[in-house]
C-alpha cells in the first residue's frame, strides 16, 4: 500500500502530541488552517499533514467558505478509543483493588 493511499485510525491519530493539540483547539471552536498554525512552531504545510491525517480518520472534517477552510472537530470516532480505554481502566482498577487489599491486611497474618 503506498503512502498516499494510507488510512489511519483513531489510534493513529491521536499518537502524536501536535494532533492532539489540534484536536483540543478545535474542541472550542471551528478554525482555518491559517488560524491553527498560528498555535505551533511549524509550518502551514505541516499543519496541512496533520489536518490530513485527522481527516483520514474522520475526526476533523473541513468545509470551504470562500478561499478557506474551516476544520471542525467530529468527535464521534474518539468512542472506540473511549470504549478501548474503558476495558484497561477496568483492568487496573481490579489489580489496584487487590493491591489495597493485600497492603491492608499485610500485617494480619
Amino acid at each position: 500500500m503506498s503512502s498516499s493511499a494510507e488510512k489511519y485510525d483513531v489510534f493513529q491519530a491521536i499518537a502524536d502530541p501536535t494532533r492532539r493539540e489540534v484536536l483540543r483547539l478545535l474542541t472550542e471552536q471551528e478554525m482555518p488552517i491559517s488560524q491553527l498554525t498560528a498555535h505551533f512552531p511549524i509550518s502551514r504545510t505541516a499543519i496541512a499533514k496533520h489536518l490530513h491525517i485527522l481527516s483520514e480518520a474522520k475526526l476533523v472534517s473541513g468545509r470551504k467558505v470562500g478561499r478557506e477552510k474551516i476544520y471542525r472537530l467530529q468527535p464521534e470516532p474518539l468512542a472506540e478509543l473511549k470504549q478501548w480505554l474503558t476495558y484497561y481502566e477496568q483492568f487496573w482498577n481490579n489489580k489496584l483493588s487487590i493491591l489495597k487489599h493485600v497492603i491492608e491486611h499485610d500485617g494480619e497474618s
